[in-house]
C-alpha cells in the first residue's frame, strides 16, 4: 500500500507528524504538505506564481503553496507512483458542517479524489493537539480495516473523518453521518495598524445551527468518531424540476429577444 499525506497546518504541525508515525509502517508513505499554515484555503490552486518544493530533515516534502497545490503537483508528476490513498490531516481543530466548504485538510484530500484516488480528510475536534496520540492510532485503524475490506483497489471516494480529543480507551465507535450546520461566523474583528488603516479580521466560524442526531455535531459531542462520506458534485438535483419552468421562460425569451414576463 503507497499512502500519500498532506495537511493544510504546514509540514511542521503536530497533527501530520503524528499521522506520519501511525502509518509509515502499514505503508509506504511520503509527505508532501504546504511550508506555512493554510487553514481554510479549501481547493485553491497556485496558478499565478510559481511553486517550489524542498525537503526538511525529516525526509518531509514541503511546498510553497496551498494543500490543493501540494496533492496535484505530487500526482501530477513530483512522484512516481499512483498512490492508493491520499490521507490529510491530521488537523488541529474540526472540519464539521459548512466548515467542509473552506477546510484546506478537505481542500487537499478531495484533490486526490478528483484524481481518482481515494481519499480521506482527518481532523480533530479541539484545537488543543490533546490526546493526538489517540487521534492518530484511529486513523491507523481506520485506514487498515478500509485496505482489509479492500476499498482501496477501486474506484475513487471522499470521506471527512472527526475525532473528539479524548483518550484512546474512551473513543466510541466510529459513526456514519451526514454533515451538518453552522450559524452564520461571527462579526468581522477590526483593528488600527501604526499607520491608522483598519485591518479586518474574519470573525470565528459560528456555533452548531443543525448538531441533531445523525449529523457529526452530535455523533462527536456523544464522544465517537464521525465519518462522512462527501461528493464534489454541488448540483441541486432536488430543486432542478423548480427551476425548469424558469430555465424555459429565459430560453424562450433568448430565441425572441424579449423580456422573460
Amino acid at each position: 500500500m503507497k499512502i500519500l499525506i498532506c495537511n493544510d497546518d504546514g509540514f511542521r504541525a503536530p497533527g501530520i507528524v503524528a499521522l506520519y508515525d501511525a502509518l509509515k509502517d502499514v505503508a509506504e508513505v511520503d509527505v508532501v504538505a504546504p511550508e506555512h499554515n493554510n487553514s481554510a484555503k479549501s481547493n485553491a490552486l497556485s496558478v499565478h506564481s510559481p511553486l517550489y518544493v524542498n525537503r526538511a530533515a525529516n525526509g518531509f516534502r514541503f511546498v510553497n503553496g496551498t494543500p490543493a497545490d501540494c496533492v496535484h503537483i505530487a500526482l501530477t508528476g513530483l512522484l512516481d507512483y499512483r498512490p492508493d490513498l491520499v490521507v490529510s490531516g491530521i488537523n488541529n481543530g474540526a472540519n464539521m458542517g459548512d466548515d467542509t466548504i473552506y477546510s484546506g485538510t478537505v481542500g487537499a484530500a478531495m484533490e486526490g479524489y478528483l484524481f481518482g484516488i481515494p481519499s480521506i480528510a482527518f481532523s480533530q475536534v479541539e484545537r488543543d493537539w490533546k490526546h493526538l496520540d489517540a487521534a492518530a492510532q484511529r486513523a491507523r485503524e481506520l485506514v487498515q480495516n478500509l485496505s482489509a475490506q479492500k476499498l482501496l483497489g477501486g474506484g475513487a471516494w471522499l470521506l471527512n473523518v472527526n475525532i473528539p480529543n479524548l483518550p484512546l480507551e474512551q473513543l466510541g465507535a466510529v459513526k456514519l453521518c451526514r454533515l451538518g450546520r453552522r450559524h452564520a461566523a461571527e462579526a468581522v474583528i477590526t483593528q488600527q495598524n501604526p499607520r491608522g488603516e483598519t485591518m479586518y479580521w474574519i470573525g470565528a466560524a459560528g456555533a452548531a445551527k443543525d448538531d441533531a442526531e445523525g449529523t457529526d455535531f452530535h455523533a462527536t459531542a456523544q464522544g465517537c468518531v464521525a465519518m462522512t462520506p462527501l461528493q464534489v458534485d454541488l448540483t441541486d438535483h432536488e430543486r432542478l424540476g423548480y427551476w425548469a419552468q424558469t430555465a424555459s421562460l429565459l430560453s424562450a425569451a433568448a430565441a425572441t429577444g424579449d423580456q422573460a414576463p
